[in-house]
């Protein structure tokens, strides 16, 4: 067995000639973590691949399926200085290939988000942009064709007018304007991106609308349509899901045709999961995913960047406490990535080393299932994370 050397900040460094043997480079370095009796390396790789940015927490609408029903956070809009700290510690992730601006606000009420997006682009890096669609008019449509964003994702929860005003509160043919209007820019310009992509979130009062949301992303020339289910926040909602602890029927709709300039495709149709199961994976883990919050927290996914409550697969409420590893005004992305606490952390979710709280035989007995905190082992957990199950999706 190679001699190793632990130094004073914890970190693991192995001799070059066992580094050698598995053509490892010898700057790689190491934290050193234990499970039950085993050590385990950890490199600490500034691998980042994807990066999530929430520009604001400002929105124009008040949508009935949205968590901000139930939580008390601050609103507020990225400033420029945070945005330029983030920005500048880009160069040192080299794997970073995208960025998406999205949140649980609206980017297009942010001043500067055009602004933002070139910089991005300006670097070199692919751009989605998630919007509800609503202030999307001609000159923001030429700009983001003009600057190259390859993804644009509108949410959309209804096909009818009625079931998306009841929902979101606004005019579904103002949103189909603009994507028309999206669809010209890029006409005018003779570019196929932004693709479109469209994102619905499926209750039992708009499910039978499935087969009709298919039929409108071929009219819109959408190429994607991404399905998940409604984290329930409020009762209302609870009596709106379609998914259970016990199986379900999975939803079924068809694909569409896309029309790409001289070639045709096939548009592609991704449906959420129905039922609590024992497959559990992490996808912002997965895709090697981060989340900077508007004032520069950086979070490991959605689901624990802010505070609020839901309703869990059983029906008991629970409380989500946001979970902040440092902020990117006090320290690079790259050096919050690869400190130890994160690391550790996202070791244990590739492994998913949390307890499957719905199977728990202590369940009606524990207090801690009311809060995302763990029975054992890593804390905060993600033992009753949603997104890990494939019910609830993200663009």
């Amino acid at each position: 067995m190679p001699k190793v050397i632990i130094d004073e900040h914890g970190r693991l460094i192995l001799p070059n000639e066992f580094l050698e043997r598995r053509h490892i480079s010898p700057d790689t370095e190491y934290w050193l973590n234990g499970r039950e009796g085993d050590l385990i390396l950890l490199p600490r790789l500034p691998d980042v691949r994807k990066l999530y940015i929430e520009p604001t927490m400002e929105c124009n609408l008040h949508c009935r399926t949205c968590i901000r029903n139930t939580w008390e956070d601050a609103v507020g809009q990225m400033s420029q200085s945070t945005f330029e700290r983030l920005l500048g510690g880009l160069n040192q992730l080299p794997n970073l290939t995208r960025i998406v601006f999205t949140g649980f606000g609206e980017p297009l009420t942010h001043p500067h988000i055009l602004e933002m997006i070139r910089s991005v682009r300006n670097r070199g890096l692919s751009v989605t942009l998630g919007s509800n669609g609503l202030l999307l008019n001609a000159e923001i449509a030429r700009e983001l064709v003009r600057l190259g964003v390859d993804r644009m994702v509108v949410s959309m929860d209804g096909v009818k007018p009625e079931t998306y005003a009841g929902i979101r509160g606004a005019m579904l043919s103002h949103v189909l304007d603009n994507i028309r209007i999206l669809n010209e820019a890029k006409r005018a310009f003779g570019s196929l991106i932004p693709a479109l992509g469209i994102e619905f979130v499926v209750l039992k009062s708009n499910v039978a609308e499935l087969a009709d949301l298919t039929r409108l992303a071929s009219r819109l020339n959408a190429a994607r349509v991404l399905v998940s289910n409604v984290l329930p926040c409020t009762e209302e909602m609870q009596k709106e899901i379609l998914y259970g602890y016990a199986p379900r029927p999975p939803l079924t709709a068809s694909g569409w045709p896309v029309k790409a300039d001289a070639w045709v495709m096939w548009g592609t149709l991704e449906l959420p999961r129905m039922h609590w199961g024992a497959e559990r994976r992490c996808r912002f883990v997965k895709d090697q995913s981060v989340v900077v919050g508007w004032d520069g927290g950086v979070s490991p996914c959605y689901p624990l960047s802010h505070n609020y409550s839901y309703f869990a697969v059983d029906g008991r409420k629970k409380q989500v406490i946001r979970y902040v590893l440092a902020n990117v005004n006090e320290q690079p992305l790259a050096e919050i990535w690869t400190s130890e606490e994160y690391v550790r952390f996202r070791s244990e979710v590739k492994g998913f080393h949390f307890p499957s709280c719905p199977d728990c035989d202590l369940r009606e007995s524990c207090d801690l299932r009311g809060r995302n905190e763990g029975c054992s082992g890593w804390s905060p957990s993600c033992a009753d994370c949603l997104w890990a199950q494939d019910i609830v999706r993200c663009p």
